[in-house]
C-alpha cells in the first residue's frame, strides 16, 4: 500500500492544476523527498477546480500544520509572484522543520519509554496487550530533557521564522502599494490617428 502512495500523489497534483481552469492556476507542489527526513509532501488535498483563492488544506500527518494551496492569478505581477514564492518557500521550510521535529520527538520519546520500562524490568506491553506507559512525572523528565537538548535548534527556528515573516509582511505592503498605484494612475486612452 505504501508503494502506491507516491504514484497516487504524483497523479493528484497535476490533475488538480489541470482542472483548475485557464484563469485559476494553482502554484506547483514541492519537489523530491529525502530519505533521512520526514516526507516533504503535504496532504493530497485539492481545492475546487474553479477556485480563484488560496485554500488551506487538512493538517499534514507529519508536521500537524495545514498546507496552503496558493492561487496564481493569470495577470500576476513580478512583485506578486515574488511574494507568492516567498510564502511558498516559507510554508515548505516550516512544514519540513516541524515534520522532522515531530519525527525526532516521537522516536526519542519511544526510546525513553522503552529504556525506563526496561530499567524497571517491565515489558512494552501489559498482560492485556495494551502498551505500557510511564506516569506524568517520569514523562516530565523526558520533556525537560528534550526541550533542553533542542533549545538552540528552536532559537534558530524562531529567528528565521521572524525574518521570513518580516520579509513577507514587507512584500505584502509593497504589493498593496503597487495595487493602489495602478488604480490611482491615470489610464492612457487609445487615440485614433
Amino acid at each position: 500500500m505504501a508503494a502506491l502512495r507516491p504514484r497516487r500523489r504524483a497523479l493528484v497534483s497535476p490533475l488538480c492544476r489541470a482542472f483548475s481552469g485557464p484563469g485559476c492556476q494553482l502554484a506547483p507542489e514541492r519537489a523530491g523527498e529525502r530519505r533521512d527526513t520526514a516526507p516533504s509532501r503535504v496532504s493530497g488535498f485539492c481545492p475546487p477546480r474553479k477556485s480563484c483563492h488560496d485554500w488551506i488544506g487538512p493538517p499534514d500527518k507529519h508536521s500537524n500544520l495545514r498546507p496552503v494551496h496558493f492561487y496564481v492569478p493569470e495577470n500576476e505581477s513580478p512583485l506578486e509572484q515574488k511574494l507568492r514564492k516567498l510564502r511558498q518557500e516559507t510554508q515548505e521550510w516550516n512544514q519540513q522543520f516541524w515534520a522532522n521535529q515531530n519525527l525526532t520527538f516521537c522516536r526519542e520519546k519511544e526510546e525513553f519509554i522503552r529504556s525506563r520500562l526496561k530499567a524497571k524490568g517491565l515489558e512494552l506491553r501489559t498482560g492485556s496487550g495494551q502498551k505500557a506507559t510511564l506516569d506524568a512525572e517520569e514523562m516530565a523528565d523526558f520533556y525537560k530533557e528534550f526541550l533542553s537538548k533542542n533549545f538552540q535548534k528552536h532559537m534558530c527556528y524562531n529567528r528565521d521564522w521572524y525574518k521570513r515573516n518580516f520579509a513577507i509582511t514587507f512584500f505584502m505592503g509593497k504589493v498593496a502599494l503597487e495595487r493602489v498605484w495602478h488604480k490611482l494612475r491615470p489610464k492612457q486612452r487609445k487615440t485614433s490617428t
